[in-house]
């Protein structure tokens, strides 16, 4: 038998998550490049490229190739993709080119996705193919998508936040937002200015949301310290912010999925909304790490929702299924998958 490599990439806005069949996660960086200007010479890739953010000079950018998860900049991205393909696949890629699963988001179009494959493709991949996320992020919570109850699984991400009904092994009913961890940083920025009148960076609104996010307000609330730039003086200063705080900034955004989460149901056959009534909501994502989301979720919907076991990196974890069953997964999903 031809021995082949398999990589699993679950290709995300903010972060990039590659999985190995018998390694486990080999790779979990920010889907970022850094770029020389004019001559869009890739300086570094990923993590290292995360860093330059905020910090470089004028002829050198951070750029983020995918928007709202779908490809915006070819050529970087097919640069990204050779970066951690070949860091997956190490000294063997030399001698054979791996087949490789790509997430990406359930309302690509068959254009973004013949961009996809092509790039892979070029990046060094033998076979490309690409499984809807919340597909994947379903398989990687474990849910049982074969069967014939319905399950929903909302995965929010760095660009998009998916709601998908899945039943018999494809997806019955789905929204997809352009709403998710990028936006809700922002919300923080925008909310800190506003209330504080205070500039801080992309990388600071991130550090807040790890730290103390909260969907809904709470008595027992969370505080942290925060510096930035003074927006009247242009001087550094601190302060102090709580998990309330950041709950209402996040609030609109919050209501806006729950929103996208009932129009879903109202697409899906009743029969499957009481299964979803039973089993509850899946969340997964880097947004489901937000606090006390399935609280906010049982208020806005009287519905059960519970956060999956390390839930970024099940879209990852559902493309390793996929690779330890590939030739089933060829013959069934990966054919109606997209």
């Amino acid at each position: 038998m031809a021995l082949t490599t398999k990589i699993g990439i679950d290709l995300g806005t903010a972060n990039t998550v590659v999985f190995v069949p018998k390694r486990g996660f080999v790779i979990n960086e920010p889907t970022m490049v850094a770029l020389s200007i004019p001559d869009n010479h890739v300086l570094a890739v990923g993590k290292e490229a995360k860093e330059m953010i905020g910090k470089t000079p004028s002829d050198i950018i951070a750029y983020k190739p995918l928007k709202d998860g779908v490809i915006a900049d070819y050529y970087i991205t097919k640069a990204l993709l050779r970066y951690f393909i070949a860091k997956a696949a190490g000294s063997l890629r030399s001698i054979i080119k791996p087949d490789v699963v790509i997430s990406v988001p359930a309302g690509i179009t068959q254009t973004e996705k013949r961009a996809v494959i092509n790039a892979a493709q070029e990046a060094g991949a033998r076979h490309a193919h690409i499984v809807r996320e919340p597909i994947l992020a379903a398989l990687g919570a474990g849910v049982p998508i074969n069967s014939h109850s319905g399950n929903m699984i909302i995965n929010i991400g760095g660009g998009t936040s998916e709601v998908a009904v899945v039943s018999l092994g494809g997806i019955v009913s789905w929204a997809s937002l352009r709403i998710a961890g990028n936006k809700f940083d922002q919300a923080i920025i925008n909310f800190i200015k506003k209330k504080y009148g205070l500039y801080i960076g992309e990388q600071t609104a991130e550090a807040v949301k790890i730290a103390i996010s909260s969907a809904v307000s709470t008595r027992a609330k969370k505080e942290y310290q925060i510096r930035g730039r003074d927006v009247s003086s242009g001087l550094p200063r601190d302060i102090t912010i709580t998990s309330n705080e950041i709950a209402e900034a996040l609030h609109p955004h919050l209501v806006e999925i729950a929103t996208a989460v009932q129009n879903v149901f109202n697409q899906t056959p009743p029969e499957l909304v009481a299964d979803i009534m039973e089993k509850g909501i899946v969340l997964s994502g880097g947004g489901a790490q937000i606090g006390n989301l399935p609280v906010f979720f049982k208020k806005a919907l009287g519905v059960n929702a519970f956060v999956a076991e390390e839930p970024l990196f099940c879209v990852a974890k559902g493309t390793g299924l996929i690779l330890n069953h590939l030739d089933v997964y060829k013959r069934t999903l990966l054919n109606k998958s997209v």
